[in-house]
């Protein structure tokens, strides 16, 4: 008579589908680059850009068989139009694992075509950038923006903790200035090095409304001033 048994065992229970659908089999580095590119589309969607839904909601799955398991990162580039002014345009662009270094900065300023009608780049890099490549990206013309993979693996701004955080017009900023007589200055900072700063691309003298709504806190609402 057979027993139900486990490791070699002629009963063994199989994996049940619930749990199996759980596991990855694919690449960790597909898996990367995967939810990084998602965090890059919804933070230029966040930020005005037009970017197609289809893009940030393909699953895993669909990712992988469109780019493979190990993947060329050129395939990766991207650019969007602002949809206020479609001349507004910005590029993304993915390194590789190793150091960025000044030829690879190079190659990168060779492959953008139309400079004159680029308003920005962001660079997701995955290892140190040298102080050659960091001085070579300093003579572009347009704004540069470098992101590490890893901080981009989650989208910040989804997070049930944070608060909501909505950036102003330069009409609203004037209308909340005169309200309550102040100049920005005086408003409480948020650095551009601060997470939330550098996922909206904020410049100095931008101002956030900053809503604050759940269990933990009381509902109330501050506003920031980028520095």
């Amino acid at each position: 008579m057979e027993e139900d048994g486990f490791l070699g065992e002629p009963n063994r229970v199989e994996l049940g589908t619930c749990l199996s659908s759980y596991i990855d089999d694919g690449t960790t580095e597909s898996h990367r680059y995967y939810l990084s590119r998602r965090t890059v589309l919804e933070m230029l969607r966040d930020r005005g850009y037009t970017i197609n839904p289809s893009d940030i909601d393909l699953t895993l799955q669909q990712f992988r068989e469109i780019y493979g398991q190990f993947l060329d990162v050129d395939r990766l580039k991207l650019s969007a139009a602002h949809r206020a002014d479609p001349s507004k345009r910005i590029l993304v662009i993915f390194c590789g694992t190793g150091a960025v270094k000044v030829s690879a900065i190079r190659n990168i300023a060779g492959q953008i075509v139309n400079k004159e009608t680029l308003h920005g780049l962001i660079l997701i890099v995955q290892n140190q950038i040298t102080n050659q490549a960091m001085k070579a990206v300093e003579v572009f013309s347009f704004k540069v923006e470098i992101f590490q993979i890893t901080d981009l693996l989650v989208n910040i701004t989804k997070h049930a903790l944070k608060p909501n955080h909505q950036v102003l017009t330069e009409e609203e900023k004037q209308k909340l200035l005169e309200q309550y007589s102040i100049e920005e200055k005086q408003l409480p900072r948020m650095l551009r090095t601060d997470a939330i700063a550098r996922y909206y691309g904020l410049e100095k003298g931008q101002i956030v409304k900053v809503t604050y709504d759940g269990d933990m806190t009381r509902s109330h609402v501050t506003y920031r001033c980028v520095w």
